[in-house]
């Protein structure tokens, strides 16, 4: 069960790692609350970790179950969530300039007053249509029954879990990862967890192609 574990934390850790991308997410964090105070910027952080969370334990937990209860099946949702991964992921890894601009005009209205810990600094900015896709993916790549199921979600929720608190000391320290980093090592971040997450795509795929086929090969006289 641990190893079965640790290799769930590692595939749901690298995958939510890359979609979600914390540290470019700091830079743009950094930008659209320059004009709050210290105390509110990383309270506020907090908050989006702590929503961050909720959403993407919500998407691994309840996806997959909830669109198998709509009759998909499970090598369909794989195949589906497999094409949808890698084709976020040569979106960031081919243009991050066009992620980036995409996620600083959902982050703008971030810059008054009002309450945007959840919208939409939570959704869509952090954890939004891509990362929710990413988790029902990473869902429906999990085993369909046995003790391993536990193991599976244990290590999930984890890395889930793990994700929201880099999130919070990320957006928390957004002045010092702007300083460290900076827009170009930011770019080299986003395009190697992004290789990473087109990798789990393709892996996801491929186990949903082998899950649709088995049972025509299985058929052949």
């Amino acid at each position: 069960m641990f190893n079965a574990t640790v290799a769930s934390f590692l595939l749901a850790f690298s995958a939510l790692f890359s979609i979600v991308n914390p540290l470019g997410g700091a830079l743009i964090y950094s930008q659209v609350t320059a004009s709050r105070t210290r105390q509110e910027r990383v309270q506020l952080a907090w908050r989006v970790a702590t929503y961050s969370g909720i959403v993407m334990l919500t998407a691994l937990l309840a996806g997959a179950p909830l669109l198998g209860f709509f009759g998909i099946s499970l090598s369909a949702l794989r195949i589906a969530g497999g094409l949808v991964v890698a084709a976020h992921a040569w979106e960031l890894l081919s243009v991050p300039e066009t992620q980036e601009s995409r996620k600083t005009e959902q982050a703008a209205p971030a810059g008054g007053t009002e309450d945007v810990a959840f919208f939409p600094l939570t959704l869509p900015f952090t954890t939004g249509p891509g990362t929710i896709a990413v988790a029902i993916a990473l869902s429906a790549n999990g085993p369909p029954n046995g003790a391993s199921v536990l193991a599976f979600y244990l290590g999930s929720s984890l890395a889930a879990l793990l994700i929201a608190l880099i999130v919070g000391v990320s957006y928390s320290s957004a002045d010092r990862v702007v300083a460290l980093l900076g827009q170009a090592r930011s770019r080299v971040v986003t395009r190697l967890a992004a290789f990473i997450l087109l990798c789990v795509g393709v892996q996801i795929l491929v186990t949903g192609v082998n899950d649709a086929l088995a049972p025509l090969l299985a058929a052949r006289p």
